[in-house]
């Protein structure tokens, strides 16, 4: 079996191709943490301030917002994932992200390690065009 150009341009093509699937899934992963961390941050805030109640605006759909008071925070309700939500009491809405944000940490490093295979196949594919 030789090794002709075409071949290898095709395999540094797909590897690009690759390269830029896992891009899109990191920056995916890195934008749902930073949600997380995010909504960790504001459950934080809720049960050391807000506890008692508080006054927001709620947006009822296209863009049009109600006044609305919430009379206690001591459960809140949490997007697990394809629009269902979960009622969690502060403790376990703080476990909950605690633990999604570990979850999505390691996917997130599998994937760079995946990142770092496919750029050193890259290097080794412009090592035999040369």
């Amino acid at each position: 079996m030789s090794l002709t150009l075409e071949k290898v341009e095709e395999f540094h093509s797909n590897l690009m191709m690759g390269l830029e699937t896992y891009e899109r899934a990191l920056q995916r992963l890195n934008t749902e943490v930073s949600e997380y961390h995010q909504l960790r941050a504001t459950i934080v805030v809720i049960n050391k301030d807000l506890r008692n109640g508080f006054k927001t605006q709620v947006n009822v759909g296209a863009n049009i917002f109600m006044k609305a008071k919430v009379s206690s925070a001591d459960k809140i309700l949490v997007n697990i994932g394809m629009n269902h939500y979960v009622e969690f009491s502060i403790e376990e809405a703080i476990k909950f992200v605690d633990i999604r944000i570990q979850i999505l940490t390691k996917q997130t490093d599998l994937i760079r390690e995946e990142v770092i295979k496919t750029k050193a196949k890259l290097k080794l594919s412009l090592i035999c065009v040369q």
